[in-house]
């Protein structure tokens, strides 16, 4: 089995090489980009399996990044942001960013983080039926893609993830906080609009039917009788 490949995206030598050495010890292969558009090229020249992606960068931004790569394969991106501002953090999210770390931040936090979004990804290719319907909405597990109408949606590793959780539970509903940790599974570290962002994505995506809110609470997943 492979080692599994980090990309990080950081234009601050600094922390790029720390993060790297980081994540080097703790078992990964790990190469580094300084600026968008080789940040683009490095993930489609070496497929890494999760990306550690910096807001701020020349070239285009960490935003922009994470849309081409999402556009091109559904990966993990823990977003890194130099500043606690909760539109930069929505923002991440609406682009396919999975989680986020504001600086200045703890290497070893930073690498439980990477540790927890793969096991996650792992746990639920490894998931068992094969095969979800709601409604209109078909989810294969075994291949991670999903049909609206019989057409292939685009989802991000963690909006499948969510999908999946909620279509196991249907009409059951979930608490925010419990989502953060069954999903994420980093529930201290993570505000509850990280789930809100995600389910207005799969909104925007499934059709705004699919998943209801239960305010003050959480969502559930709609089964039409």
């Amino acid at each position: 089995m492979r080692e599994r490949r980090v990309l990080v995206v950081e234009d601050e030598r600094t922390i790029a090489e720390s993060v790297a050495a980081r994540l080097r010890a703790e078992g990964f292969t790990v190469e580094t980009a300084g600026d968008g558009p080789t940040a683009v090229a490095r993930f489609r020249a070496w497929q890494p399996d999760l990306v550690v992606l910096d807001v701020m960068l020349p070239g285009f931004d960490g935003l922009e990044v994470c849309r081409r790569i999402q556009a091109d394969r559904p990966v993990p991106v823990l977003m890194l942001t130099a500043r606690d501002d909760e539109t930069d953090l929505l923002v991440g999210l609406a682009v396919g960013a999975d989680d986020y770390l504001t600086k200045p931040f703890s290497l070893r936090e930073l690498a439980a983080r990477v540790h927890v979004l793969l096991r996650r990804v792992e746990r639920a290719s490894a998931a068992a039926p094969a095969t979800l319907t709601i409604g209109e909405v078909e989810i294969n597990q075994t291949e991670r893609r999903v049909l609206r109408a019989g057409a292939e949606v685009h989802l991000t590793p963690t909006e499948f993830d969510l999908l999946v959780h909620l279509a196991g539970r249907p009409r059951t509903v979930l608490p925010r906080e419990r989502l953060l940790a069954d999903v994420w599974g980093w529930a201290e570290g993570s505000s509850t609009r990280t789930v809100d962002s995600h389910v207005k994505a799969l909104r925007r995506k499934l059709g705004a039917g699919l998943i209801r809110t239960v305010h003050g609470v959480g969502y559930a997943l709609e089964v039409q009788p």
